[in-house]
């Protein structure tokens, strides 16, 4: 019996399937028939030759019009094979070495598929070697049904498998699979008008007609959400039916007291969405909740007074950190916030007060002993790490909330070692400041309800944001003046780079690094200045110093890499110079200029760029400093990437799932799809009644698509 988990080598022979393995790591049936036509070409409608650029790998519909030999090379031994095929309007000339033997086999006339590299000789387009099929009349049944047809697919290929090979190998599958079962349930698919699934397949890859092939590929695009959400509205369902410590509001508790004594009022936003985190904390099953919003919008106090309100009922917090320099910075903030409410047991603390502790891998043992100590014993409410608060030996006497920040630094792993070692399941605030446009959010973050940030503090300056074109000397000569007449007013500037440039790095000789830019601007345009480093290479107690210096005002300039990025917060900062910024992207460079502007004077930030104008990487730039608002950034960020950029690298090759469906665009089917799915779910749990939708589920779980949906 023939299936979608057959080997290849079984239907069209190891040397054969061989090529598809290597070129598109397809192995089973299913694979090479979920291999989709990338478009379609309908006989008669030739290409437009005119649309072909240089080191496009293309496959065009074509009819010849001229063949010639040409001799060369010593006693005219050699030939030259031109082809020139035409779509009426224009020529393109396909190009053959020792092949002599095609001025017999393609005759003027023909049409034909082409498919090979496009090159440019005397300022004329050519393919070289390109493989040839010709489209004309066959006795071939098969051949003959194919052209009755009248619509070709073009599939992605390679050099070695043509679009052509790979539709006969996916016609040699069609004909030998048995019916297979269908993942999408008759109820979801009968009233949506789709085809079952081989008989989508069919459509799909030997279509009659142009409705066949869009109706199929509809259905595709439906199906892959569709398992999606439905991973997602199982895993909802699970924690629902998870038990966790209800943790309501204690009137007169530490979360009261604190809010009471803030300096500021809470904006709106911060009022609704701690409102909405409240709520769930007071459940008896586990909050499950993402909180996004933007860059200084607030989400370390909204995050705290949830942390105080699960301490007021017994429990402690987790706060995990993806590095040390954040994880410090959040220590620090969070101690100073709480003032005496944070030297529980302390001279000078408040009555009820709690402890903060830091818990990082490079931490003295000292240090280190007396944190495990106070979060092993609960006398920490509160304790703030990186990766280092997930091994084994760490223990909490009561973790009643983990709240982990930027989420995609870590994997869903990683978060569960320390929900899965709690006796009792905590509740999970994940905070991000990169601003997700919804359609991403419903297909990344689809098991977590969402909560938004878009309003900013009160007092909170505008940040003015120019791109400087690194060739214009003047201007660059301007960008490190305005740094001087920063810190001549007392404030405070930051300096970022793409790469350090010591230890054995591979230089590259088109940015600059660190440690060059440090020695140069120390003996150049910031001569005389307090100039400092930051980088990840540094060890803890060097970052630290590195980072008090500059929030203590000992330094008046912070020559550093990306570990500034997030969480980072000095007030007296106030310009950025960013170095080489089109190699950032545009999500990087707002969370990076979002350092600057946070006290009371507005922030400058500057991206000096060899980017040329009118390149999309300028572009880029142009829209970063075209506005302020993280979440419309997003949302250009969105267009201007591919598809792949967006979800992730991880994810962009051939194994991903989401061959058709694109979360950039396809924001209703998705929407669609993720009602269909709690439908199912609420119906049949375990999905014991839709088997195949079953096995569809576990075999995402089981890809790196699953890999995807936890750690992006």
């Amino acid at each position: 019996m023939v299936g979608l988990d057959t080997k290849l080598g079984n239907i069209l022979g190891d040397k054969t399937a061989k090529p598809l393995a290597t070129a598109f790591e397809m192995k089973t049936v299913g694979d090479l028939l979920r291999h989709y036509p990338r478009r379609y070409a309908e006989l008669g409608k030739l290409t437009d030759l005119s649309e072909l650029v240089v080191g496009q790998h293309v496959t065009i519909m074509a009819r010849i019009d001229s063949v010639k030999n040409h001799s060369f090379g010593s006693g005219g031994r050699r030939t030259r094979t031109e082809v020139v095929v035409t779509d009426g309007t224009g020529y393109l000339t396909l190009t053959f070495f020792q092949q002599a033997w095609r001025l017999k086999s393609m005759v003027p006339g023909t049409l034909g598929l082409a498919a090979g590299e496009v090159t440019e000789f005397n300022r004329k387009l050519q393919l070289t070697h390109p493989d040839w099929e010709s489209i004309e009349a066959s006795d071939d049944p098969t051949e003959a049904s194919r052209l009755s047809r009248g619509i070709i697919p073009i599939y992605k290929a390679t050099a070695k498998m043509a679009t052509w090979k790979i539709e006969r190998c996916v016609g040699m599958c069609l004909d030998a699979i048995d019916p297979v079962a269908d993942p999408l349930p008759t109820d979801v698919r009968d009233p949506r008008g789709f085809f079952d699934l081989m008989g989508s397949f069919e459509a799909i890859h030997r279509p009659r007609n142009a409705k066949d092939w869009q109706r199929a590929r509809d259905r595709f695009r439906f199906e892959e959400a569709f398992v999606v959400q439905t991973v997602f509205a199982q895993r909802r369902l699970a924690v629902e039916n998870e038990r966790a410590k209800a943790r309501p509001v204690a009137p007169g508790g530490l979360r009261e007291r604190f809010e009471q004594q803030l300096p500021f009022t809470l904006t709106a936003g911060q009022s609704g969405v701690l409102a909405e985190i409240a709520a769930d904390i007071e459940k008896p099953h586990p909050m499950h909740r993402l909180l996004q919003g933007e860059v200084g919008s607030g989400k370390t106090i909204v995050a705290l007074l949830a942390m105080l309100q699960v301490i007021d009922s017994g429990g402690q917090a987790a706060l995990l950190a993806p590095t040390e320099v954040l994880a410090s910075q959040h220590y620090r903030a969070i101690t100073g916030l709480l003032g005496d409410l944070a030297k529980g047991g302390m001279l000078g603390g408040a009555d009820g007060a709690t402890r903060v502790r830091l818990l990082t891998g490079s931490m003295g043992a000292k240090a280190r002993n007396e944190s495990l100590l106070d979060a092993a014993s609960g006398e920490a409410g509160i304790v703030v790490g990186t990766h280092a608060l997930i091994q084994d030996h760490v223990q909490f006497a009561e973790l009643g909330l983990l709240v982990v920040d930027e989420q995609h630094r870590f994997g869903v792993e990683q978060r569960s070692a320390l929900v899965d070692r709690a006796e009792v399941t905590p509740h999970v605030l994940v905070m991000t400041a990169t601003p997700i446009p919804r359609t991403i959010a419903m297909s990344v973050f689809g098991d977590l309800e969402v909560s938004t940030l878009r309003e900013l503090p009160a007092g909170r300056q505008p940040i003015q944001t120019t791109v400087v074109p690194s060739d214009r000397r003047s201007w660059l000569d301007r960008a490190w003046e305005r740094v001087r007449e920063e810190v001549g007013n007392g404030r405070q500037a930051y300096v970022v780079v793409s790469r350090i440039g010591e230890g054995g790095e591979v230089d590259d000789k088109d940015t600059r690094s660190l440690v060059e830019l440090a020695d140069e601007l120390t003996a150049g345009p910031l001569q005389g200045l307090r100039v400092g480093s930051l980088h990840g290479r540094m060890s803890s107690e060097e970052k630290d110093a590195a980072m008090n210096s500059f929030s203590g005002g000992s330094l008046d300039v912070l020559v550093a890499t990306t570990v500034v990025e997030v969480g980072v917060d000095v007030p007296n900062a106030t310009v950025m110079v960013i170095m080489d910024a089109d190699r950032f992207g545009m999500s990087q460079l707002h969370q990076l200029r979002g350092r600057v502007g946070r006290g009371s004077e507005k922030g400058l930030c500057l991206l000096v760029t060899s980017a040329e104008e009118g390149s999309p990487a300028r572009e880029r730039l142009d829209a970063v400093a075209g506005t302020n608002d993280g979440f419309e950034l997003s949302r250009l960020d969105v267009e201007l990437r591919r598809e792949g950029d967006v979800l992730g690298a991880r994810q962009s090759g051939v194994r991903s799932s989401l061959r058709l469906l694109s979360v950039v665009r396809d924001g209703e089917i998705i929407d669609e799809a993720r009602t269909a799915a709690e439908l199912v779910v609420a119906a049949d749990p375990s999905l014991s009644c839709h088997p195949a939708l079953a096995d569809a589920v576990a075999d995402l779980e089981r890809s790196e698509q699953a890999d995807y949906l936890e750690r992006t």
